[in-house]
């Protein structure tokens, strides 16, 4: 049995038989992979989210991280789990070595809706490629707002033999199973050697100044109701003229989600698509 959380020490790993129907975002997904096309500030492959405002529905879950072999779960998590990691949205210091990388996104369930007080225990190597199974460095667990919402601040994990470039994380809605699986970056020469990958796990990955932000929405399946309201409930609040905004604040703004880039007050004329300094989408 594939190793629990601290806080569902009787949890298994999410599995289902049934064939996963092909969403949008998958296919989008795999036509990039196909391509090899960068991704765009402000474009790269759909979000769950994106269905969630469209109305598109319901959501595929998202993939386990399964090499194909269902009698050995274990496999899924890989040699390097450890449990009883400490609570932390950061896994890094001013002073680790390392491209810097912020990953944020959203945990909805099956009708689209946010999930509140989800469980996202991520691991990962580190620059060189090198797990700590000594310590804690590289992992962390945290929970998700009131709108679904996570942000992890790292560095992207180094290559080591066989693998490409991945982020662990196990994600529980309260009182749920547990779902294992990896997160992945685009246009990687790995990607198309590393028998686990899956592009159905692809993040969002932009380069910002030195560093580099990835955006990925986690899809549980966890039941919920109502079903998805017409129109739809966004993540995050409206924006609004006069409202002080901290860096990390996200908003929606003419259907589309925005994360604060800058701690401001905001005025007429400053709208989200309007000042990229201060907002980007996702």
């Amino acid at each position: 049995m594939d190793n629990a959380t601290p806080h569902e020490p009787n949890a298994s790993d999410e599995a289902s038989g049934d064939r996963r129907r092909i969403s949008r975002k998958g296919l989008l997904k795999a036509a990039l992979v196909a391509s090899a096309a960068p991704l765009l500030a402000g474009g790269g492959v759909a979000l769950a989210r994106d269905a969630a405002a469209t109305g598109d529905g319901p959501l595929a879950l998202t993939p386990e991280c399964d090499d194909g072999d269902d009698l050995t779960p274990p496999q899924m998590e890989g040699p390097y789990f450890k449990p009883n990691s400490p609570r932390r949205t950061s896994l890094v210091t001013p002073s680790t070595p390392g491209v810097p990388l912020t990953v944020s996104g959203y945990v909805f369930g099956r009708a689209c809706r946010p999930v509140s007080g989800a469980l996202l225990d991520f691991w990962q190597a580190d620059t060189n490629g090198a797990y700590d199974m000594a310590r804690f460095n590289f992992r962390g667990h945290q929970f998700t707002g009131a709108d679904g919402s996570f942000s992890l601040t790292t560095v992207v994990p180094g290559l080591y033999p066989g693998r490409t470039r991945h982020i662990h994380v196990k994600a529980q809605a309260p009182g749920g199973r547990i779902l294992t699986t990896q997160l992945y970056f685009p246009n990687e020469p790995r990607n198309n050697t590393d028998a686990l990958f899956d592009p159905e796990l692809l993040m969002n990955v932009r380069n910002v100044g030195n560093g580099r932000q990835g955006t990925f929405d986690f899809v549980l399946d966890v039941a919920q109701t109502p079903g998805p309201t017409d129109p739809p409930t966004e993540p995050g609040t409206s924006w609004a003229a006069g409202t002080s905004y901290r860096a990390g604040d996200r908003v929606t703004y003419g259907g589309v989600a925005y994360r604060c880039l800058q701690a401001h007050r905001a005025v007429s004329g400053w709208e989200p698509p309007n000042v990229p300094a201060l907002w980007e989408r996702g």
